[in-house]
């Protein structure tokens, strides 16, 4: 009858104590410089939601576009509308989702994927330190320096121009009313019966993500937001509205109030009967 090898054992066992010892809590292993692309999903939203408050601020498009490019998103754009939808659906800040969502109308009225690497950044630096470029070669002449000062005073608006860019993205402006600028009735059989459409623009006539648009009627309302069929449009909306009932509509950023709105009656070519729906585009003047 053989014998246990106990002393073999209990020297595999001790080693294997100490080896755990040593590698967690001693010598525990740890992960530096890694890349965004490994990140968790959650944390994968922090850094969008980063990269989008360091582009309302800025203004900075191609280094946004840089920082996305290292989450290895198959489509920025898609990313960035489901992350703002996710954000507001489980009650977030409304404003962290806005600029999420204004990040990803940016993109896509710029028609950029963001699979282009860091060079495009550096593109545009040289872009706007081109007034600059142009400066030293006019020393060697006293006369052409002369002449330069002017161009000198013409970089300062150059330089300006590139300080407000935020304002000429489109960050939906708090403070902005908008105005009513079209309601026509839809008669289409293709579309759900009662079907509002709404349509919120910029000054630009570009499409805002993110907008909450209130709907009220005789007891009753609630709140909807652009961009959440991204496929339709980043600024646009829509509801189902209840036949025989009177509504009114407004953005909550404030806006003209569309009232007395009700599901039309339509006609096929045929003579039969169908209730219509209503559109609506708002935009800022």
């Amino acid at each position: 009858m053989r014998r246990i090898p106990w002393g073999i054992l209990l020297a595999l066992l001790a080693g294997t104590g100490l080896g755990l010892v040593y590698s967690w809590g001693v010598s525990p292993t740890r992960v530096v410089d890694s890349e965004p692309v490994a990140l968790r999903a959650d944390f994968k939203d922090h850094y969008r939601s980063a990269i989008a408050a360091a582009y309302a601020s800025t203004g900075n498009l191609p280094r946004a576009q840089a920082r996305l490019s290292l989450l290895g998103d198959a489509n920025p754009i898609e990313a960035l509308n489901a992350q703002a939808q996710r954000m507001l659906a489980s009650g977030q800040s409304f404003d962290e989702a806005d600029q999420v969502a204004a990040l990803a109308s940016a993109l896509g009225q710029n028609g950029d994927v963001v699979s282009s690497p860091p060079p495009t950044t550096e593109n545009t630096n040289n872009t706007v330190s081109a007034p600059t470029s142009t400066l030293p070669p006019p020393p060697p002449e006293a006369p052409v320096q002369l002449t330069e000062t002017p161009d000198a005073v013409e970089t300062q608006p150059v330089i300006s121009a590139s300080t407000p860019r935020p304002t000429r993205t489109p960050i939906p402006t708090l403070s902005s009313p908008f105005a009513l600028t079209g309601q026509e009735t839809v008669c289409d059989t293709n579309l759900p019966d009662g079907l509002l459409q709404v349509l919120v623009l910029n000054s630009n006539r570009r499409q805002m993500p993110g907008i909450e648009i209130v709907i009220t009627w005789d007891g009753g309302g609630e709140n909807f937001f652009t961009g959440l069929k991204p496929e339709l449009g980043n600024g646009y909306a829509d509801y189902v509205m209840t036949p025989n009932t009177i509504y009114a509509v407004q953005l909550r950023l404030g806006s003209d109030i569309a009232s007395r709105l009700t599901t039309p009656t339509c006609q096929t070519p045929d003579g039969a009967t169908f209730f219509g729906g209503i559109k609506l585009t708002f935009q800022q003047p």
